[in-house]
């Protein structure tokens, strides 16, 4: 698939930059076109991006063939101009063969070689209409997408950052910090088509006088917001460096889920109630059970049970707001500010245990039993719910994330090849199990206690059904 587009030098440097921020160990970008074209500028702008505050000159390597440079990324690039090579097999001197094994090789005038290396991006870049334009051809690699990028950041005129690279969730979404002198955005690239959703959330939120990040440019058909960067502080940064500030926190955090429920759930979000519970639990019994070697016989029963624990024990609370993935990972502690909130585009109208569950039983970290017994105690205290009901719509809801994330966190494993959430299953399966332990969900109980749990040896067995 080709991608084209026409650019100046300052969207042409914005695009180097955008490949900058995604490119990895072993990729090699192949930049084709007539002398003057602007492939040395592009690769200049790439190498900076790349080094950021250690940047240094990037001069043509016309004449030595071959320039390398310290990543601190964490690679070396190699950048390359092939136009005074007399043959191939002086490629193999150069060393440039081994280099595109495992460092990030920029090469001018690939034509010179004898064969195109397997899976390179070719960037190709000739006159445009104008004195002052080019027409730019991508081949490979994740171009239309970084393309697109390019274009909204260059609109929005952003242009002339840095791209970096943020961590990421379990979805295709992709998050990106640019920072241009002493200013910084956060660019969101969800091609899922989330972005409108996110943005009729967050002016919702914000209008309520919550945390959410001001949106600062939007092309939601393109799948692409620029927000307010909120910092570095995330909460669960925060738990690791300060563990004493723990219970405080968490005061903090049900306090805000308090306020939320105190509010109108809004007109256009979806209700998560007992049939949904029970469509999305699903995912446990397609794929956990097989993978760890039982039968999913059992497992169809989990749905059935849940929706019917659901309409006994909760369906009678009126549902409140729920942002769905509301845990330490995505809110940013601001000292004395209200609670950052991000990644929020899945709100659903549901129980309002189910967020409270959602920040306690957490699959990433441990959270003291002491602290979540006081926080549901607070919940209740400033709430007035029924303490007996309410705990047991907590557990049922508890067991049913826990067991839906337990699925995905196999499918991410055999279908998607991402192992690193395996590490967390026996957290999640002993959140189950606590929750399990409420009487009023025995039912469920005898299903689940029928499967093996996610000890080692069975961690093992799914991490080696792993798509590659």
């Amino acid at each position: 698939m080709t991608t084209r587009l026409t650019a100046d030098e300052e969207m042409t440097a914005a695009l180097a930059r955008m490949l900058a921020a995604t490119a990895r160990p072993g990729d090699t970008i192949l930049l084709d076109g007539p002398v003057g074209a602007g492939k040395t500028h592009f690769a200049r702008a790439f190498i900076r991006a790349r080094q950021g505050d250690a940047a240094e000159e990037v001069p043509s390597p016309t004449f030595t063939l071959v320039q390398t440079y310290d990543d601190p990324m964490g690679t070396e690039i190699w950048h390359a101009d092939l136009y005074r090579l007399s043959d191939p097999s002086e490629l193999e001197e150069l060393g440039l063969d081994e280099a595109m094994e495992d460092a990030i090789c920029l090469i001018e005038w690939p034509d010179r070689m004898e064969a195109l290396p397997e899976g390179a991006l070719t960037v190709s870049i000739v006159d445009g209409d104008g004195p002052e334009t080019r027409r730019i051809a991508l081949i490979g690699g994740d171009a239309a997408r970084a393309a697109e990028r390019a274009r909204f950041v260059g609109t929005a005129g952003w242009a002339a950052a840095r791209v970096l690279p943020l961590a990421g969730d379990a979805s295709a979404r992709r998050y990106f910090r640019l920072v241009h002198g002493g200013d910084s955005a956060v660019l969101m690239d969800d091609p899922a088509g989330d972005c409108a959703r996110f943005a009729a959330m967050t002016d919702w939120l914000r209008a309520h006088g919550f945390g959410a990040p001001e949106i600062l440019a939007a092309d939601p058909a393109a799948g692409l917001l620029l927000v307010e960067d909120l910092g570095d502080d995330l909460v669960a940064r925060v738990l690791e460096t300060r563990p004493g500030m723990a219970p405080a926190i968490y005061e903090r955090i049900t306090d805000l889920l308090v306020d939320l429920h105190r509010q109108p759930v809004p007109d256009f979000v979806n209700p998560l109630d007992g049939a949904a519970l029970a469509d999305q639990v699903g995912l446990f019994a397609e794929w956990y059970p097989q993978a760890a070697g039982a039968s999913d016989q059992a497992a169809q029963a989990i749905a059935p049970i849940i929706a019917r624990l659901h309409a006994e024990l909760a369906a009678d609370t009126p549902p409140a707001l729920s942002l769905r993935d509301f845990h330490a990972e995505n809110l940013i502690w601001r000292g004395t500010a209200p609670l950052g909130l991000i990644d929020y585009q899945d709100a659903v109208a549901c129980h309002p245990a189910y967020d409270l569950v959602s920040a306690l039983q957490d699959a990433r970290r441990n959270v003291a039993p002491a602290i979540e017994a006081a926080c549901i105690a607070r919940y209740l205290a400033a709430t007035g719910l029924d303490e007996e009901r309410f705990r047991a719509a907590y557990a049922l809801l508890g067991a049913q994330r826990n067991l839906r994330i337990m699925g995905i966190f196999t499918r991410l494993c055999l279908r998607d090849g991402k192992t690193r959430y395996l590490e967390f299953m026996p957290r999640v399966w002993g959140h189950i199990r606590r929750d399990l332990s409420h009487p009023a969900l025995a039912p469920l109980a005898e299903v689940i206690a029928t499967l093996p749990a996610p000890d080692a040896a069975i961690i093992e067995r799914i991490r080696r059904q792993c798509a590659r």
